[in-house]
């Protein structure tokens, strides 16, 4: 079993993820997957698949399969302090448990540092990177 850890697990930049969604050449290469749950109103990233924490252990084996082709996955909440990346450590040790370790070297997983309360300061306003965008229920953040 990996040795991976939450303290240990890759963070991407909001920046760094922008410039990948607006890539078309990078764009079709990573996914990204937000486990808010009802804090999910108000916006998401744009081709985000939406996977609420609450649900998560239930839908593992199907996100395993659906992602299995991506060479990166970039897990999300509101902060990314907890749920993010425990969803992210449960996914990987899944993927391994599935595919093996060598298929798991494959693709990286990855936590948006500041989760979506940081990218939706830099970015909820832009179209091209964030869908159904509501200003009015982030400003409290």
């Amino acid at each position: 079993m990996s040795m991976v850890t939450i303290a240990s697990l890759p963070r991407m930049t909001r920046d760094v993820l922008a410039s990948l969604l607006l890539s078309p050449a990078n764009a079709s290469k990573v996914a990204i997957v937000d486990v808010r749950d009802s804090d999910h109103i108000g916006g998401h990233i744009y081709s985000s698949a939406w996977h609420p924490s609450a649900t998560l252990s239930q839908q593992l084996p199907a996100l395993v399969d659906t992602l299995r082709d991506k060479e990166k996955v970039v897990f999300h909440c509101a902060l990314s302090q907890q749920r993010g990346p425990s969803a992210a450590l449960k996914y990987m040790r899944e993927r391994e448990a599935v595919l093996g370790k060598e298929e798991c070297a494959k693709q990286t997983v990855y936590v948006l540092d500041g989760g979506f309360v940081l990218w939706q300061e830099k970015y909820g306003d832009d179209k091209r990177l964030t869908e159904a965008y509501v200003k009015d229920i982030w400003e409290e953040y």
